[in-house]
């Protein structure tokens, strides 16, 4: 779709050509990234179209995927946005990121390592802060719920042990698996990684609550404390 550049306000293009036209008309599926992220914002500003504001912003963060993972300065280097825009748009991202946090959970059996890289890769890819989270399971090892506990790395989130505990027995969990990824892109764990494992392996033991493994992720491979034998139970 070719808009003149005389055509600046969305008000004046002729109605089939307007994105939230097309939508109703046509389907949500059928508009372009562009033309979604233009219904989202509403309006342009002052000498660019709603259209050429939304292009701009997808040229500079590279697509839906990369703004998953900016944060509000990023956003607010964007001329044009405010912080009304900036919540909508942020906001509507995390909408989608939940609804495909939730369908990808339902009937899902993690037996294994790549059972998790599997299942948090999407997620975790591009992320430029380490995050950490739990995989909390049933007794035949099924999925129950995926819970980020905080950002950072694990010298950060040591005293929140409790807080992985404290989200295990919240959700009746029989078993739970430790996440973090390396934005390195290397998985291999450090000597903070290797000792904070033995904490959590230490707590969940007292409390009685069958700690299966700790898990590195960076982009495409991970390091599993299970599989590799340092867990003692091999």
């Amino acid at each position: 779709m070719i808009i003149s550049d005389n055509h600046k306000h969305i008000k004046n293009w002729p109605k089939d050509e307007r994105p939230r036209e097309r939508l109703f008309k046509h389907g949500e599926q059928y508009l372009t990234d562009t033309e979604l992220l233009a219904i989202l914002l509403g309006t342009g500003v002052r000498g660019e179209s709603v259209l050429d504001l939304a292009r701009r912003i997808l040229h500079k963060f590279g697509g839906f995927p990369e703004m998953v993972h900016t944060d509000a300065r990023s956003w607010r280097e964007v001329k044009g946005l405010g912080d009304a825009k900036i919540a909508q748009i942020r906001s509507a991202l995390e909408i989608g990121k939940r609804l495909f946090s939730k369908t990808t959970e339902t009937k899902i059996r993690v037996a294994k390592a790549q059972d998790v890289l599997n299942l948090l890769k999407g997620r975790l890819r591009g992320n430029k802060k380490e995050k950490f989270l739990v995989v909390l399971l049933n007794s035949k090892n099924f999925l129950i719920r995926t819970i980020e506990i905080t950002e950072g790395g694990v010298a950060e989130v040591r005293p929140l042990i409790r807080e992985v505990i404290s989200k295990t027995l919240e959700y009746f969990a029989d078993r739970v698996i430790c996440v973090h990824n390396h934005p390195s892109g290397d998985p291999n764990p450090s000597a903070e990684d290797r000792a904070f494992t033995n904490d959590l392996i230490k707590a969940m033991d007292y409390v009685g609550i069958k700690f299966l493994d700790h898990v590195i992720i960076a982009e495409e491979s991970y390091f599993s404390f299970n599989e590799s034998g340092e867990m003692g139970n091999g």
